[in-house]
């Protein structure tokens, strides 16, 4: 199936919203990029499902509207999901950012943003999906690991791939170490993928993000 082509976003009107779970090390790329001037968006609002998340605080320091909503208070995660698109849509967002957010996107946020939802994972998809990417990298011993950021859909982990990076993995690497080489990759990556995103001109053409027409 091929989607028709995204035009892009105004960047005037480009508003990110950021999920987040925990340290937001993602997070404050993307503050950097902005405040940078490299990536020409918005931060409208970062929304952390805990509320201890260290990230909530690198977003007040960036004087960005920060708020945690919890699952526990939500009779489900439809009801959830919902609470957030509905958050999220309040404020204008054009585009969701899950940096670190360590739930499943459900039904509700998709339908509220489809194709506007990217994910960024530890790994070089569509090998090892899910939590531990790195410890599964190293079990499987592989001579290269990475990081993907991809559209989210329904699918654990497999939407269409926007960009990924490259991490080499030596031999004496320990989960720690490998971690943190594809986590500086990650702070790299996604902002340049969220840039791509909002400039438009893509198209999705089955499982593939193709930029360019598509004849």
């Amino acid at each position: 199936m091929t989607v028709p082509e995204k035009k892009g976003y105004d960047p005037f009107s480009a508003r990110l919203g950021i999920l987040i779970s925990g340290r937001g090390s993602n997070l404050q790329a993307i503050i950097d990029a902005v405040s940078a001037g490299t990536l020409d968006a918005t931060i409208a609002v970062v929304i952390s499902s805990r509320a201890d998340a260290q990230g909530l605080q690198r977003a007040r320091d960036a004087g960005i509207e920060a708020l945690s909503l919890s699952p526990r208070d939500y009779p489900d995660r439809h009801a959830y999901d919902r609470a957030l698109a509905d958050a999220l849509c309040a404020r204008g967002v054009t585009l969701v950012c899950l940096a670190g957010f360590m739930r499943l996107v459900g039904q509700p946020l998709l339908d509220a943003f489809p194709l506007r939802i990217l994910n960024i994972h530890p790994s070089l998809l569509p090998a090892f999906p899910g939590l531990d990417a790195q410890r599964q990298a190293l079990d499987h011993g592989v001579r290269v690991s990475g990081a993907t950021v991809h559209l989210v859909t329904s699918e654990l982990d497999g939407g269409p791939i926007v960009l990924q990076a490259a991490v080499p993995v030596h031999a004496d690497d320990t989960v720690e170490t490998l971690s943190a080489r594809v986590l500086a990759e990650e702070h790299r990556l996604y902002p340049d993928a969220i840039r791509l995103v909002l400039e438009g001109g893509w198209t999705i053409v089955g499982r593939r993000l193709v930029r360019g027409s598509v004849s």
